[in-house]
Order: structure tokens, then C-alpha cells, then sequence
């Protein structure tokens, strides 16, 4: 199924619906977030430097005047900065339609998160793991709300050693790092998934990636920067399957979208399928057990 030169504009009015977007202050993050907000959502950015945050938020607003994008302070990084931000944003909203797990790091020389964690696990897979169970009770409680995972095509890379999660045995490989991440978000989709169905609730988890997108993620990555004049697509056709993930009318619970071009690098959004690896039920229990120990939250 390929959503035939699906844009954008095919998104319908998103008035009332709340919206979180992490890592929205660059990027493919920022981009989703600015075409929900000119689709009339109530867009909160959730982003790890408020500076930062705010000087995108302004540049923004030149071209966007009406943006009704909120800024929160939120550093996937630190169990403690989770709780706060999860603590605040329940003060003021009592719904949420829409969380895109955005925010990512890729390929860093080796460094900790706050609570010692190998830093790309956890940011991607156990700062998003943790932010979504202390949101989903209020998702649930929002009709026809949804979940989207941001991954990569770097998932089929993925293989998690579940006895040195955080690198302290082996020599660090920040690729291998990175592809455990990705893997780590594909299986939280679809265990989360599942615990829903289970639960008979109407909450989807779905999944997207960007394909090759030319963002400031690639900043430590070297050869990447340098072919991406040659084979990186715009921020705004990366967003694309992101949003189609967020608002497609067709869109299934464990449903993964990515580019329809070749080896899905760039082009408009299509239904995809994640490797086999990713799609082992064993694995993803073994991981939310796991990330349930290591954060101390449950679902």
C-alpha cells in the first residue's frame, strides 16, 4: 500500500487535539510539529534546551504567525526530567490525543544519561518508555488518540545484548548502539500494542521512519553529512511518514510506515514491514521487562 504522493495537505483539521512532540526544536520533530499546528492543533514541544526550544519556536513564528506551538522543557536523558515534565504537562491539559516519540540521539562518542544508562538506549527506547507509561492513562482516556514511535531503517542493524545493555563489558560500537535503539522502539510499539489490545482499549501504536533525511541528528556521523547532498531527502518529506503514522485515517495498531522509494531512502509515505528480528513477541517482553527494572516504572 503505497499512500500515492500523500502529503501534507491531505491532513484533516486537527482543532481541540492535543499534541505532544519530543524533540520538535529541529528537524523532522519540528517540521511535524508545525504542520499540526497550521492544521490547528495544540502542539507542545517537548525539547531538552528551553534556549534552543524557544529561538526555533521564534524563527517559526516569522513564517507561522498563528502557531499555537507550546514549549516544554523535557531531557529523555534523566528519569527526573521525565516525571517533571509528565507532572506539569498533566496539570494543564486533561487529554492527549497524540504522541510522537521524535527525539533522538545518533552515533555520540560513548556517555551516560543521568541515571547511567549507554546514552542512545537511553534516550531513544528508556526515556521514551518511561514518558509514554506516565502519559497513558490520560491517553487512553482520550478517544481515538494514538502513539507514534519514530525508528530507522538502522533497526535491521539492531541486536540487543540483554546481559551488557549499557556497553560495560563490551568495546563500544556507537552504530551497534544505535541500531539496539531503533530495534528498541519497534519492539516498545508493538508490546504496547498488545497490552492494549489485550485491554480492548481504542489507543493504536504505530511506527515511522524517515528514511535517509538530511537533519542535524547526523551531525557526528561523518560519511553520512557528506553524501547527504547526493542522496538525503528535504525535512518535510521526511516528516512525511511520520505524520501519515500520526493522522492516516487508514492507520493500524503495529503498523510501520517509512519512504516508498527505493530501499525506502526517500519518496512519499507506504505501509512498511520492520525485519523479522523486530517482530519477536519474546524479545519485546524480554525488553519491557527489562525497561520496566531499569526506569522503576510499570505499566
Amino acid at each position: 500500500m503505497t499512500q500515492d504522493k500523500w502529503d501534507s495537505k491531505n491532513i484533516s483539521d486537527q482543532t481541540d487535539k492535543v499534541v505532544i512532540v519530543t524533540g520538535g526544536g529541529s528537524g523532522i520533530g519540528l517540521e511535524a510539529a508545525m504542520v499540526l499546528s497550521d492544521k490547528n492543533a495544540i502542539v507542545i514541544i517537548a525539547v531538552r534546551n528551553l534556549e534552543k526550544g524557544e529561538a526555533a519556536l521564534s524563527k517559526t513564528k516569522r513564517h507561522h504567525p498563528d502557531t499555537g506551538i507550546r514549549i516544554m522543557e523535557l531531557d529523555l536523558a534523566d528519569l527526573s526530567s521525565v516525571k517533571k515534565f509528565t507532572d506539569e504537562f498533566k496539570q494543564a491539559y486533561s487529554r492527549l490525543d497524540l504522541l510522537i516519540n521524535n527525539a533522538g540521539v545518533m552515533v555520540p562518542p560513548y556517555q551516560k544519561t543521568t541515571d547511567g544508562f549507554e546514552l542512545q538506549m537511553g534516550t531513544n527506547h528508556l526515556g521514551h518508555f518511561a514518558l509514554t507509561c506516565r502519559l497513558i492513562d490520560l491517553i487512553k482516556n482520550t478517544p481515538e488518540s494514538r502513539i507514534v514511535n519514530v525508528s530507522s531503517l538502522a533497526h535491521k542493524t539492531g541486536n540487543i545484548n540483554f546481559d551488557d545493555l549499557n556497553w560495560k563489558k563490551r568495546k563500544y560500537k556507537k552504530w551497534s548502539a544505535y541500531g539496539d535503539s531503533k530495534i528498541a522502539n519497534l519492539y516498545f510499539t508493538f508490546a504496547l500494542q498488545r497490552r492494549l489490545e489485550k485491554e480492548n482499549s481504542h489507543v493504536i501504536v504505530v511506527a515511522a521512519h524517515p528514511g535517509w533525511t538530511s537533519t542535524k541528528l547526523q551531525r557526528h556521523t561523518g560519511i553520512f553529512s557528506v553524501l547527504n547532498p547526493v542522496f538525503a531527502q528535504t525535512i518535510p518529506m521526511g516528516a512525511l511518514p511520520t505524520l501519515y503514522a500520526a493522522t492516516g485515517k487508514d492507520v493500524r495498531g503495529k503498523d510501520f510506515f517509512g519512504p516508498s522509494g527505493f530501499m525506502e531512502i526517500k519518496g512519499y509515505p507506504k505501509k512498511t514491514v520492520s525485519n523479522t528480528r523486530s517482530n519477536d513477541p519474546q524479545i519485546a517482553e524480554k525488553l519491557w521487562k527489562m525497561s520496566e527494572e531499569l526506569t522503576g516504572i510499570t505499566y
